[in-house]
């Protein structure tokens, strides 16, 4: 793809832990630039409850669920006259959940081998992104801020369990050469309040794909 025709549409993915702000983050930066918009399936998503409750049962038809409903949110975004943003991006639901869910082994060998190809197959039919942003912070400001949005179905969340998430992320960070990562830390960042904070990292973002 061209220079040109990256900045006419650009492809914004917003990769980050739970909690870290991606959903804020998409919204303001989508009103601000005049970008589509494009949001995790969370509060409508039939599996979320059950899977905290009980991971080893229900790690593989949540992670069927979110990579059919990505995999839709990315053609769609395909057709899509303008720049677009996404909230989570597809290459997270391998290199980060189901890889994690896998290793801690609430994921059979059989389960990940079965989500690894079909993930290889539908990904194979995608544009990649002009840009991923990693928001990232601790777990500490992670279970402040999931504590803080008061969504009932996390409050359970492991801490342990976000601090493997946190350490998948930086592991698939550092090796990722398929397309371009800026990485923003954000335990000192606070979208609501820091509008010059915010106003800049947005700069970098749009340098980084002109």
């Amino acid at each position: 793809m061209s220079n040109q025709a990256k900045t006419k549409y650009p492809f914004i993915g917003l990769a980050g832990n739970i909690g870290v702000g991606k959903t804020t983050f998409t919204t303001r930066m989508a009103e601000r630039q005049g970008w589509a918009p494009f949001f995790e399936s969370v509060s409508d998503n039939p599996y979320l409850g059950d899977f905290y409750g009980d991971m080893k049962r229900w790690s593989f038809n949540l992670q069927i669920y979110f990579l059919h409903k990505r995999f839709e949110s990315h053609l769609d975004m395909s057709k899509t006259k303008s720049g677009v943003i996404q909230d989570r991006t597809i290459y997270e639901d391998v290199e980060i959940f189901a890889r994690n869910l896998h290793e801690m082994g609430n994921l059979s060998d059989r389960d990940w081998e079965n989500y690894c190809g079909l993930f290889s197959a539908m990904t194979s039919f995608l544009k990649k992104p002009d840009l991923i942003v990693y928001l990232r912070a601790s777990t500490d400001t992670l279970l402040s801020r999931i504590h803080s949005r008061g969504r009932e179905y996390e409050q359970s969340i492991d801490p342990e369990y976000l601090h493997s998430l946190n350490i998948s992320y930086d592991k698939w960070i550092s090796s990722v050469k398929e397309y371009p990562v800026l990485t923003i830390e954000t335990d000192e960042f606070n979208i609501f309040n820091d509008t010059d904070h915010y106003i800049e990292i947005e700069d970098r973002i749009l340098k980084s794909i002109s």
